[in-house]
């Protein structure tokens, strides 16, 4: 008897028609006599719905009764889920995080999670019971709702599936797999059967929005076959698996772009050690994420020193920059909020010389300059203009073929 555990997403659950047919599908796994534990977020919109509630009542709210609040989203698919299959004839209960007892630390609205107790779960599936539990959601030590940040419920669903040694854990969502790259962008983007965990991870890093980050690493870590697949439409979806072996080896298996970037630049900075530090410092301590980094020293010793955030904060570093620079005695800062960020990912780059200069190739074949430059052992990022996001990301997708079949395109 296999064990899967299914999540659902916003979309998959979005009204009540939705629900019921995420019951028959679920109601045919179970009918094939699988134990099944299905893992559902809140409806789509509902989220930012309990939010703006929240910004009406409370300037700033207090992180302990959002998450008494927005878990509270969850709380209504489970048990509307659980009535639609019971309402089928099958068997079913809805759990909350804190009923289940999924234990995370106290770290409000971006808690992680501890330790999962699986008895009640264990004892449903053995009584022939399909169990539905609310994702994004746990409870800490001191009894306190908490909740694990936007995309939690992939996490959850991952938690339970390595917690229950599941078979596999199944991610339905709005697509039917991981492509390419992102058909809206790239029209030729291609499903792909399998990819490494190691690349899933760097394409969610990267901005690819299918999977959770925190989910792919706790997949990774804990060996869990993790696979995405459509609510909407029937198909093997795209496996994540660890052993590169299964996967079919192109140079590269996808393209990832991030809209959400912006650069600072602060010249003339005195090339002295504890520079970088100077700079960095107060920009970590307002905790403001860095991404890239380019340090270029010049002949009369100062140095322009480089970096990117996430547009979001991009205001806040900038002032907290040209404090920084005024303290420094160094020259002036730049900035730049219009680019974005497009990378090449791939496990087959580990093998194959000449992948960067490729791309560049295909980047000047198009006019499109290069801002910035960042590698890693399976992905090259590039800094571009805003407005080459879409050429860019089409040029690359030609250039390294990923419409066709990489046993095609391997010689």
């Amino acid at each position: 008897m296999a064990v899967y555990v299914f999540k659902f997403g916003g979309t998959s659950v979005g009204s009540v028609e939705r629900i019921k047919a995420v019951a028959e599908k679920v109601k045919a796994a179970h009918d094939k006599g699988d134990q099944l534990v299905v893992v559902l977020s809140a409806m789509s919109g509902e989220t930012n719905r309990l939010t703006d509630l929240a910004m009406q009542v409370q300037q700033a709210p207090v992180s302990r009764e959002m998450d008494v609040l927005l878990s509270t989203g969850e709380q209504v698919t489970v048990a509307l889920l659980s009535m639609a299959l019971q309402e089928l004839g099958c068997p079913a209960r809805s759990y909350t995080g804190s009923q289940v007892r999924i234990e995370t630390d106290s770290t409000h609205t971006k808690a992680r999670i501890t330790h999962i107790d699986d008895a009640k779960i264990k004892a449903d599936l053995n009584a022939g019971k399909v169990v539905v539990v609310a994702g994004f959601q746990g409870v800490d030590e001191h009894g306190n709702i908490t909740t694990l940040g936007r995309g939690g419920s992939d996490t959850t669903a991952v938690a339970l599936a390595a917690a229950l040694k599941a078979d596999e854990c199944h991610i339905y969502t709005d697509v039917d797999g991981v492509y390419t790259t992102d058909p809206r962008v790239e029209p030729n983007a291609r499903r792909l059967d399998k990819i490494t965990f190691e690349e899933m991870l760097e394409m969610s890093s990267l901005g690819s929005k299918v999977l959770q980050i925190r989910s792919v690493e706790f997949a990774g870590k804990y060996n869990v076959a993790l696979r995405v697949l459509s609510s909407f439409s029937e198909g093997r979806g795209t496996l994540i698996t660890y052993e590169e072996s299964e996967v079919e080896q192109a140079l590269i298996s996808g393209i990832a772009f991030n809209k959400d970037e912006a650069k600072l630049t602060i010249t003339g900075v005195p090339d002295i050690p504890g520079a970088a530090s100077k700079i960095l410092g107060p920009i970590a301590d307002a905790n403001i994420e860095i991404d890239m980094i380019i340090q270029n020293v010049a002949d009369d010793a100062t140095t322009d020193f480089t970096f990117t955030v996430h547009r979001n904060d991009f205001d806040k570093a900038k002032d907290i920059l040209t404090c920084t620079c005024r303290e420094l005695g160094a020259g002036a800062v730049t900035t730049d909020n219009r680019i974005v960020k497009v990378s090449i990912v791939g496990v087959g780059m580990r093998s194959h010389a000449g992948i960067a200069s490729k791309m560049f190739k295909a980047l000047a074949d198009e006019a499109i300059n290069i801002k910035m430059i960042a590698t890693s052992e399976i992905k090259i990022s590039v800094v571009v203009d805003e407005k080459y996001l879409e050429l860019a990301v089409r040029a690359l997708h030609a250039a390294f073929e990923l419409d066709k079949d990489p046993k095609v395109t391997q010689s």
